[in-house]
């Protein structure tokens, strides 16, 4: 039996700033855009990983109004799961963000235990860090 990741999502407040974000400056693939009814169905992906896809919605798309409510509440905190990210090249992947307007929280650095890694805020708040491993 097999058992893998197909989907994961990431709630923001602007589908589209959120795609400007993650297809333009972290270089993903926007694979659907689909209406649904007044939301949207936004599938974003890499090429390293054919068969997982990031679907961007916003607090209130299919939710109830006191879970969305809830919901845009802790995306306002800035305290929903941070989402972390593999690079093969750091340093170019963090230029490129840079250059895109997004709030820088750590430039690159190594880290003790061993990744390079630096972390941005999304346009919705949410904590995006990228990652590079170690030099073998």
């Amino acid at each position: 039996m097999t058992v893998a990741l197909q989907y994961i999502n990431i709630t923001v407040n602007d589908v589209d700033e959120s795609i400007a974000f993650y297809a333009d400056a972290l270089g993903l693939e926007v694979r659907n855009d689909v209406p649904a009814g007044p939301y949207r169905w936004v599938t974003l992906g890499s090429d390293a990983q054919p068969g997982v896809d990031i679907v961007i919605s916003v607090p209130h798309a299919g939710r109830s109004q006191a879970d969305g409510d809830a919901l845009q509440e802790l995306l306002t905190k800035g305290v929903l799961p941070m989402l972390i990210f593999r690079a093969d090249d750091l340093d170019a992947t963090f230029e490129r963000v840079r250059a895109s307007g997004a709030e820088v929280l750590q430039e690159p650095i190594d880290q003790p235990w061993g990744p390079r890694d630096c972390a941005f805020r999304d346009p919705s708040g949410n904590t995006v860090r990228i990652t590079q491993a170690p030099a073998a």
